[in-house]
This record gives structure tokens, C-alpha cells and sequence, in this order.
């Protein structure tokens, strides 16, 4: 098996394996984990996988619930920001002198505040709850991704093909549309992905101080919130499977995007087939 083949099997089983996890906690019935204080900080055995917490509820339908909010969060604050990142990098790529340098700016600003800092801030002004920490995510991890964008359209206006174009007498819209987005795609699609993991960490984060989900709702960063407050009586699996389960789909995402970023550079994935 080469690399690319690799490389296919590997996204394959990854994708696989998150959309299990995202069907899982959409398909589990809301009475599965329901309040059941006869049950209330049993540890985990064959009946329940991850033990119950402090109202009875089961810790493993709980957790892959959270996981399904979770994702979800995850896949649409990337999305967004993915949106923003590339218009304001084409914006400032093919825009005059004095938008780059104040794009440049604002990229810097917004990267030297701290994410955490700026999410509560943002959240709390928009009303916390799912809209506050979607309009949060989406706002702060647009950034590195516009830059990247902002370099490959610089690459890309100095290529033969675009002078060639513009001689030709096609508009800046023309170009952008037929050369410029499908070389994008693939930089902006590996991008979102690559986002993934660090909107559903931060949402985990705003969750557990509280400026996040609402208590009310199935997420990783509430179960954990409520596991602190029991951990001093030894009820320790509420807080350690919920979080390991988080770290591992994290993991998972993040190694998927490593395949697919070769998977759609052929070229690099054929330079570390060369060195083994």
C-alpha cells in the first residue's frame, strides 16, 4: 500500500468514525439519559459505560449527546469563520494598499488578545447561549486562515495565467471566479478542518465557565462544569470519560485534516513516500 492509498484508508475510517459519533448522540432518544435519582453516582459497569451522575442521568448517552452539540458547534463556527477568512484575505489581497495594511492590522489585534478572553467578551455581549458562542468562535479563528488565503492570492496575481486573463480582457470578478476560487478550495477546505478541533475545544471551554451552552442542554463543557463539584467524594467518572471522549474525537479531527492537507498536495504526499 503507498502513501496516497494510506492516506485514503486513514480519512475514510477517521470520517467514519466522526460521523458515528455525531449520528450517535442525534439518534440517542432524550429518555435514554433521563433524570432517574434512584441511579444517581453508580460507577461504571456493563449497564452504564460511563456510570450516571449526580441526578441518575447516564454519563455515556450524555457524553456522545454533547459530542453530537459539540460537533455541530464545531462544523458551523469553522464554516463561518472559514466565510470571513477567505473574504477578507481575497479583500485584502486584491485591495489597495491602504485596506491591506488595515486588514493586517485587525489580524493582529485579534490575534493578540487571548481567544478564551475575547470569546467570554463577545459571547457575553451577543447573550450567551448557542448564538453568543457561535457568533464568538466564528469571529476570533478567522485569522490565520486569512492570511493564508491573503498569501496565495498574492502568489497567484503574479502567474502568467491571470496576466493572460486580465490581456484578454476578463474583469477581476471573472478571475477571481474561475481561477482564483478553485485553486483556493482545497487551501480553504483543509483550513476549515483544521479549525474544527480548536472551535470544539474553545465551546467546551466558554461552556465549562458557564458563558457558553445553557445548563439545561447535553455538551462536553457542562457535563465537566458539574463533575467539579463532586470529584472531592471520589465520583471521578464524570469528569475523566467525558473529557477523554473530547480529547479523542479532537485527536481524530485533527489527524483527518494532516490526511486530507496531503491527500489534496499530491506533491508533498509523494515527497515522504520518496523518503521511506
Amino acid at each position: 500500500m503507498n502513501q496516497i492509498h494510506r492516506h485514503i484508508l486513514f480519512t475514510t475510517i477517521i470520517g467514519a468514525l466522526i460521523i458515528m459519533a455525531f449520528l450517535s448522540g442525534k439518534l440517542i432518544p432524550d429518555a435514554a439519559a433521563a433524570v432517574n435519582i434512584s441511579q444517581k453516582n453508580l460507577a461504571p459497569s456493563l449497564q452504564h459505560l460511563f456510570g450516571t451522575d449526580w441526578l441518575g442521568r447516564d454519563l455515556f448517552c450524555r457524553t456522545l449527546k454533547g459530542l453530537s452539540t459539540s460537533l455541530t458547534v464545531g462544523v458551523t463556527a469553522s464554516l463561518i469563520s472559514a466565510v470571513i477568512a477567505t473574504l477578507i484575505g481575497i479583500a485584502a489581497a486584491m485591495g489597495s494598499k491602504i485596506i491591506d495594511s488595515l486588514i493586517s492590522w485587525l489580524i493582529d489585534l485579534v490575534m493578540g488578545i487571548p481567544h478564551i478572553i475575547l470569546l467570554i467578551l463577545i459571547s457575553f455581549a451577543c447573550g450567551r447561549g448557542l448564538k453568543g458562542l457561535l457568533i464568538g468562535i466564528a469571529a476570533t479563528h478567522w485569522t490565520s486562515l486569512a492570511r493564508l488565503v491573503r498569501a496565495e492570492v498574492l502568489q497567484l496575481r503574479s502567474q502568467q495565467y491571470i496576466a493572460v486573463s486580465r490581456k484578454l480582457g476578463k474583469s477581476n470578478r471573472w478571475i477571481l471566479t474561475h481561477h482564483m476560487l478553485p485553486h483556493l478550495f482545497p487551501q480553504i477546505l483543509v483550513g476549515v478542518i483544521l479549525l474544527f478541533p480548536h472551535a470544539i475545544i474553545h465551546e467546551a471551554a466558554i461552556s465549562f465557565l458557564g458563558y457558553g451552552l445553557p445548563p439545561e442542554q447535553p455538551a462536553i463543557g457542562i457535563i465537566l462544569s458539574e463533575s467539579t463539584k463532586y470529584l472531592s467524594s471520589g465520583v471521578w467518572w464524570p469528569a475523566i470519560f467525558p473529557g477523554l471522549t473530547l480529547i479523542i474525537i479532537v485527536l481524530l479531527v485533527d489527524r483527518l485534516g494532516d490526511h486530507l492537507k496531503l491527500l489534496l498536495n499530491p506533491h508533498t504526499a509523494q515527497e515522504q513516500e520518496d523518503t521511506h
